[in-house]
């Protein structure tokens, strides 16, 4: 085929295998975001015909397999994004017994960054409002939303939702607000009620899609400071909603009253991840970062679609960076952002079945990975995954990459946090004792002294009251997730 000739499934960002429902999906959505009544970008009309070109080719089975005929072998090389993956073990052992191995996957722009513009920002502000909120809290709050309307770019959009047992838009989504009247509506913000995310959360998500586009970074930010109570079910089932139109969300949690595993779940289903601020103070920080890491967005999702593989599981799997937090298992994976200066990076548990090692070569992980950048009109090819290890008599004695182990060292301490609350909230308490003893040792050796006395100070905690403190679990678990982010980000660098 001629190198002038344009390759209508990376037009389409589909596999060359791709099929019919495929490819009209992929159709839609880059119709969606390019057509010409909704942008006026130069060169955006070209790319809406070169797409309606591909459509109309790769939709008709008979034109499909006549341009297929004109293709030149498929080049497995993507030009936009890159991958790299590290295995614990060079490979597995036959034998009767289940093993676990673990993998890191890496993906990051191929490309050069700075000819790419930064996208704009569709954010939303999901603020509690309820009484608990009074005081410092909502003063601080409401002072870093005015601070955010004012850094606002010409191109960006943020609204401003305050909720407690119901919802108000204090500020509706929209370019080019009267920045003053915005700011005053801010500023009348009272606290008063109880806490109901799902209120706030289902005004925020409409505030997002009034504004809704694919050039864009679309967010929410949800910042509270208690529980919602029976709503949760709905918050997640919005959550996945969101994730459905790559629309992410963030959760902050402020004190000692909110429900971080909840938090955590609900950001996950978007590839976001939950916060803790334990000071007032620390509010305007924490989020003038976030507004900064979204305005530093390369890719603002990675998706990871995997095909089940037999006697094969996948237990757990972990954000390393940009922002650390837990990936919701299921068949699509949403693994989170890609920053201009930080990569993805992501660590697998896999755990390998007796029946599967009796091949010689087997696959681990088979799928393929999606990237959505904003800034780029025109879909990005995905990438196909498929992580296979041979099986031998014997193990190896090459040692692992060090990648690996430096990422391994730094969840450990996450991982006992994990399991010291699990039998805690079991009622297991001596084991939970000894989880947190266990991690003040490996904190005292990595020279973390501050947070090893903390870990000692809940294990006497649960020892003698049967109780975390007000902040115990939170502070252990929030600070081991900065070590780890801090250990992966010392590797990058």
């Amino acid at each position: 085929m001629p190198s002038n000739k344009p390759d209508h499934y990376a037009i389409l960002g589909v596999f060359r295998d791709a099929s019919q429902e495929e490819i009209k999906r992929a159709y839609f959505e880059a119709a969606q975001r390019l057509h010409p009544d909704k942008n006026v970008a130069a060169g955006e009309t070209e790319l809406f015909l070169e797409t309606q070109q591909a459509y109309e080719v790769l939709s008709n089975p008979k034109r499909r397999n006549l341009y297929d005929a004109t293709l030149p072998p498929e080049i497995d090389v993507n030009s936009v994004i890159k991958h790299n993956v590290y295995f614990s073990r060079p490979n597995l052992v036959k034998m009767t017994e289940a093993q676990l191995i673990y993998v890191l996957l890496e993906v990051g722009p191929r490309e050069e960054k700075e000819g790419l513009p930064t996208p704009p920002l569709n954010i939303c502000l999901v603020l509690d409002r309820s009484t608990s909120m009074q005081g410092d809290k909502m003063d601080m709050v409401k002072a870093t939303a005015i601070q955010l309307l004012r850094s606002l770019r010409p191109q960006d959009v943020l609204s401003v939702v305050a909720f407690s047992d119901r919802a108000e838009v204090i500020v509706p989504a929209g370019l080019n607000m009267d920045n003053k009247k915005q700011e005053g509506r801010i500023q009348m913000i009272q606290a008063s009620g109880a806490t109901e995310i799902f209120n706030g959360l289902e005004a925020g998500l409409k505030e997002i899609r009034r504004t809704l586009d694919p050039s864009r970074v679309n967010h929410i930010i949800l910042l509270t400071d208690g529980q919602t109570y029976g709503d949760e079910q709905a918050c997640l089932q919005l959550a996945e909603e969101a994730a459905s139109q790559n629309i992410g969300i963030t959760g902050m949690g402020i004190g000692n009253e909110w429900n971080d595993i909840f938090l955590d779940a609900l950001a996950s289903k978007t590839g976001g991840s939950s916060a803790y601020i334990s000071k007032p103070k620390d509010i305007q920080r924490l989020l003038v970062e976030k507004f900064n890491t979204l305005i530093s967005t390369y890719a603002d999702e990675v998706l990871l679609e995997l095909q089940e593989q037999e006697d094969v599981t996948i237990n757990y799997a972990f954000r390393l960076q940009p922002e650390g937090g837990s990936v919701e298992i299921g068949p699509t994976l949403h693994l989170g952002p890609i920053l201009r200066d930080t990569p993805l990076h992501v660590l697998f548990e896999i755990l390998v079945g007796p029946s599967a090692l009796n091949k010689d070569d087997l696959t681990l992980l088979s799928g393929s990975l999606k990237t959505f950048i904003a800034a780029r009109p025109m879909p990005v090819p995905p990438i196909r995954l498929n992580l296979n290890r041979e099986v031998h008599p014997q193990p190896s004695a090459e040692p692992p990459p060090t990648r690996i182990l430096s990422a391994l060292s730094r969840l450990t301490l996450y991982r006992m946090q994990e399991r010291a609350r699990a039998a805690a909230d079991a009622g297991q308490f001596d084991a939970a004792v000894r989880h947190l003893q266990n991690l003040a040792t490996h904190l005292l050796s990595q020279g973390e002294h501050s947070l090893a006395k903390t870990a000692l100070f809940e294990a006497d905690n649960l020892e003698k009251m049967h109780a975390w403190s007000a902040s115990g679990n939170k502070d252990i678990k929030y600070s081991t997730r900065a070590l780890l982010l801090a250990g992966s980000k010392e590797k990058v660098r």
